[in-house]
């Protein structure tokens, strides 16, 4: 991952005998708000943006993806949104497991 405007990220992933590559162009970077990369993977490729937002303490954190049209994001399926899902769930673990770290250090 190149987190940098015109600089690149490829993700792999395996399960069994399943592989998935996610690949893209990082277009917005703009530290602790703002993030937006191309995904590159399909013929109908979308663009994603990430926005962080304090608040009272907290971090918002909203993700929205377009798609060139309907018919690319019929293509896409629930799959991605199930996978966005299940994405958030384990951020929202991780951050509660590090959150009982601070308070035992």
């Amino acid at each position: 991952m190149d987190a940098r405007v015109g600089g690149t990220y490829r993700l792999e992933f395996a399960h069994g005998d399943s592989r998935a590559a996610f690949f893209g162009t990082y277009k917005e970077v703009t530290p602790h708000s703002r993030l937006v990369w191309t995904n590159e993977e399909s013929d109908d490729a979308s663009i994603s943006t990430v926005t962080f937002e304090e608040q009272g303490g907290k971090t918002l954190v909203v993700m929205h993806e377009l798609y060139p049209s309907k018919e690319a994001l019929d293509a896409a399926g629930t799959g991605a949104a199930d996978a966005m899902a299940e994405t958030f769930d384990q951020l929202d673990e991780l951050l509660v497991s590090l959150g009982r770290q601070d308070t035992t250090a």
